[in-house]
């Protein structure tokens, strides 16, 4: 069970926290094979916040999300977007669901052999099809400028560096116009520079978004420099949540070994 922390303020918006959850997971239980991979896993996530999910690897992180968007479902316990669980929804309402999430795979995910600008365009071509051709690709011009990409609308991704790919993936992740936003290991593979980067773009995003974002990451310094709150995954439960400070603060010996090792 995640020690009890005094609720931070949130670095947004001081009324952060009298806003209802956008995603709310309580007690969810996940095993894989008989292996018990998440625990009673229980966490909240408002708009315009971003909560840090850390821990070591194959402590269940990407299956959270997972689980969140609706990929695996749960052994019990619930995932709730907007006060609705989303094992109650149909097929239908879980696809309505998911086109309010935006997701970053942790190597960005690129389709090889579309354009930078195809990637970015292909949710809108798939789901938007209100939209004119010229329409969308004001759109795609739109994001990859947003992202700082502009100008490589016509390279492969075999063309642009990890980072750049990461900002691409980013922009696609925002076609739809999320009101989540699902990071996996967002800066993993990148020089402190790109990491750098990655990190500061995520804010800008934030600040003039306003969504609600859950970042997986092993990176405790980007967790640090993106995050209002940080969790610690081990052995399959949070045993730790709050802000940086508190996690210093805690006397827990796996929260001590991992802030000082990471």
């Amino acid at each position: 069970m995640a020690t009890a922390l005094e609720t931070p303020t949130s670095l947004q918006d001081p009324e952060e926290h009298s806003r209802p959850s956008v995603v709310a997971v309580e007690d969810l239980f996940k095993a894989f094979d008989g292996h018990v991979v998440l625990k009673g896993i229980g966490l909240t996530v408002r708009r315009g916040e971003t909560l840090a999910v850390l821990g070591r690897s194959g402590t269940g992180k990407s299956v959270l999300l997972r689980l969140i968007v609706g990929l695996e479902t749960p052994d019990s316990g619930s995932v709730c977007i907007n006060a609705n669980s989303i094992a109650a929804l149909s097929l239908d309402g879980l696809n309505a669901v998911r086109m309010k999430m935006g997701f970053l795979f942790q190597h960005a995910a690129l389709y090889d052999s579309l354009t930078v600008g195809e990637n970015v365009a292909f949710p809108l071509e798939h789901h938007r099809r209100d939209l004119s051709k010229s329409e969308r690709g004001e759109r795609v011009n739109q994001l990859l400028a947003e992202v700082g990409m502009e100008g490589n609308l016509d390279k492969m991704p075999s063309d642009i560096s990890g980072g750049m790919q990461k900002r691409v993936g980013l922009a696609r992740a925002l076609a739809l116009e999320p009101e989540i936003l699902l990071l996996d290991e967002p800066t993993a593979g990148l020089d402190p520079i790109s990491s750098g980067e990655i990190d500061e773009l995520v804010l800008k995003l934030q600040r003039e978004r306003q969504m609600a974002s859950i970042v997986v990451t092993h990176d405790l310094h980007s967790a640090k420099t993106i995050a209002n709150r940080l969790a610690i995954l081990d052995q399959g439960s949070v045993i730790v949540e709050g802000t940086f400070d508190d996690l210093q603060q805690s006397t827990i010996p796996f929260v001590q070994e991992f802030l000082s090792h990471s």
